[in-house]
């Protein structure tokens, strides 16, 4: 996709969001389904994602880890967002990754100390571009990235949070 391609496309939304700010308001969803032994299986899009306990908390690695599905999201955010902000701005990215790291003292989720956070204490995330761009645009391509990506702001600035529980006998 080109940058025009990407504008007729944003285009209307952006107006229509203007005209209705409500319009712009969605809600996603998520659902998954307990497991055999610990394990949740979650319908990811088109894939089902069955996760488990990371080794360190006593699983046995061969499901997927919910705190490397967290840095998944994040990286499939900021990719998809590095490549629409560089697409908006005229900026050619001929190749690159992404990467994030962070880091957990499973001591916490253990209850081990009661002093150790449970989840992650820092995230790191890291972009290798491949570009012609200056250090100027480059910078720039950045702080938009930053500033547009919705997992890494919902990281950042902590959404309200709720969580419930319905059982039945």
């Amino acid at each position: 996709m080109n940058r025009d391609e990407l504008r007729a496309r944003q285009l209307p939304l952006k107006e229509r969001y203007k005209e209705d700010p409500a319009a712009g308001l969605v809600t996603l969803r998520a659902a998954g389904t307990l497991g055999e032994g610990v394990s949740c299986s979650v319908h990811a899009g088109r894939a089902l994602a069955e996760a488990g306990l990371h080794e360190a908390s006593g699983g046995d690695g061969t499901l997927l880890c919910s705190g490397d599905m967290l840095l998944e999201a994040l990286v499939a955010c900021a990719g998809v967002t590095v490549r629409a902000v560089a697409t908006s701005l005229g900026i050619e990215l001929s190749a690159g990754t992404v990467r994030a790291e962070g880091d957990l003292d499973f001591r916490g989720t253990l209850a081990v100390d009661r002093d150790a956070p449970v989840g992650f204490s820092a995230i790191r995330l890291a972009f290798d571009l491949q570009s012609d761009a200056g250090e100027e645009q480059l910078e720039t391509l950045l702080k938009l990235t930053e500033r547009y990506c919705v997992v890494l702001q919902t990281l950042a600035c902590s959404p309200q949070l709720s969580a419930s529980l319905n059982a039945e006998s």
